[in-house]
C-alpha cells in the first residue's frame, strides 16, 4: 500500500511523517524531492526565484519517475507499506499554481500537469491531507522561499481542493491547525485503519 501525506507548507506533513516512523518501522519511509541528484536539481530550482516554471516543472517530474522507479515501485513489488512525504499531488497542486501565476502559456495548468504523470505514474491507494489555511502556513514556514507566499498558498489549496472533490474516496482530511500532537494522533488513527482494511 502507497500512503502518501499532502498539504500546503506549514501544515506539519514532515513531523507526522517522522512520527509515524516509530508506529511503522518496517514500513519504506520516502519523500519527494528526493535526496536523489534529480532532487537536488529541484532544490537548486526552488531557491532560484526566476527559474523558468515550465522547466522546474520537468525537474519535478524527473525527480518523480526517478522515485517510482529507485523506490516506491521496488518497495511495493517486496509487499511493503509506503509512506511518502509529498508525492504527484504535491506536484499538481504547486507546479499547476505556478504555471497559471507564472502565465506560461499553458492551458488549464492543473490538468496539464496530471497528463503528464498519467503515463507513467503509480496513483497513491490512500492520501492523507493536511488541511491550513494559507495565511497559518506562511507565517509556520516562515515565507522564506518562493513556495510559502500568502497568495500562492491560496492557489495551491484551491487545486488541492480541485484534487479531492475529483477523487473524494481517495484523500482523509486532517485539521491541520489543531495541536501537534492532536494532528499526530488522528494521523496515526487514518494510517491503522488503512493498514487494517
Amino acid at each position: 500500500m502507497l500512503i502518501t501525506l499532502e498539504g500546503i507548507d506549514g501544515s506539519g506533513k514532515t513531523t507526522v511523517w517522522e512520527a509515524l516512523h516509530d508506529v511503522y518501522p518496517d514500513a519504506t519511509f520516502t519523500r519527494e524531492p528526493t535526496d536523489s541528484w534529480y532532487g537536488e536539481a529541484v532544490g537548486r530550482s526552488m531557491a532560484d526565484a526566476d527559474a523558468d516554471p515550465l522547466a522546474e516543472l520537468f525537474l519535478y517530474t524527473a525527480d518523480h519517475a526517478n522515485h517510482l522507479s529507485e523506490t516506491v515501485r521496488p518497495a511495493l513489488a517486496a509487499g511493503d507499506l509506503v509512506i511518502s512525504d509529498r508525492y504527484s499531488d504535491s506536484r499538481f497542486a504547486y507546479q499547476g499554481a505556478t504555471l497559471a501565476r507564472a502565465d506560461a502559456g499553458v492551458q488549464r495548468p492543473l490538468e496539464y500537469v496530471r497528463g503528464i504523470h498519467s503515463a507513467f505514474s503509480r496513483p497513491p491507494d490512500a492520501t492523507i491531507y493536511l488541511d491550513l489555511d494559507p495565511e497559518t502556513a506562511a507565517e509556520r514556514s516562515g515565507r522564506t522561499d518562493k513556495f510559502e507566499r500568502d497568495g500562492y498558498l491560496a492557489a495551491v489549496r484551491d487545486n488541492y481542493e480541485r484534487l479531492i472533490d475529483a477523487d473524494p474516496g481517495r484523500f482523509h482530511r486532517v485539521d491541520a491547525s489543531r495541536a501537534p500532537e492532536d494532528v499526530i494522533a488522528r494521523v496515526e488513527e487514518v494510517v491503522a485503519d488503512l493498514v487494517d482494511r
